[in-house]
């Protein structure tokens, strides 16, 4: 299988559970929920979403003809001056769309724990060390397990306790990002006051400009 890329690049994860985890993320382009081009945002299934995945320009970018090809790939973007366990994060855009059993299989001969950011509109290849889902308003969700479901708050149909039942290990809620930003930061906080089996999640990556 080839894979379109966006970009590869070695990071901290600047969110969720493991917000600071050196790590490298694998940018797949498309996405099921929006087309990622702003005249279309409108009609859009996600009309926040905050991430260019559109094309295959950024760092590293382009078409990968291969599992092999992409994990050697992403095997060198590791610091080799980095003694933390090697973790790889694919996201998107959708993820699902073209991570395969092949590639995570190829990852882990490469010593890599793999973890996954998608939206739960399709179900996840066996073996997947890490499972975050963040549901979107007016879409199916498929995957209903996982480590961490991470809701972006507020959205207008879709309320938190909507998921706790749900077989995941953590659940976050995440302030919606744009004008609103302090007002839905504040909402999400005060949620969490009364719910404690939700916790914050704050994009720290955004405010500690880390890429």
């Amino acid at each position: 299988m080839a894979y379109a890329v966006k970009e590869v690049y070695f990071t901290l994860q600047g969110e969720g559970v493991n917000a600071g985890a050196p790590s490298v993320f694998c940018r797949f382009s498309g996405c099921n929920l929006w087309n990622g081009l702003e005249p279309d945002r409108a009609g859009a299934v996600c009309k926040f979403c905050d991430t260019d995945f559109v094309g295959m320009d950024g760092a590293m970018g382009g078409r990968y003809l291969s599992a092999e090809s992409l994990g050697y790939s992403i095997s060198k973007v590791w610091k080799k001056s980095c003694s933390a366990p090697r973790l790889v994060v694919f996201t998107g855009g959708e993820p699902l769309l073209q991570l395969d059993q092949e590639l995570v299989d190829c990852l882990h001969g490469l010593g890599f724990s793999v973890a996954i950011e998608t939206n739960g509109t399709m179900l996840p290849p066996k073996g997947l060390d890490w499972i975050c889902v963040s549901p979107k308003a007016g879409a199916p969700l498929k995957c209903i397990q996982g480590d961490e479901l991470k809701l972006v708050f507020p959205q207008i149909g879709l309320e938190p306790d909507f998921f706790q039942d749900l077989d995941f290990n953590n659940f976050l809620l995440q302030p919606m990002s744009g004008s609103n930003l302090v007002a839905n930061t504040v909402a999400a906080a005060e949620y969490c006051y009364v719910n404690p089996n939700w916790l914050l999640s704050l994009q720290v990556h955004k405010f500690a400009d880390i890429p």
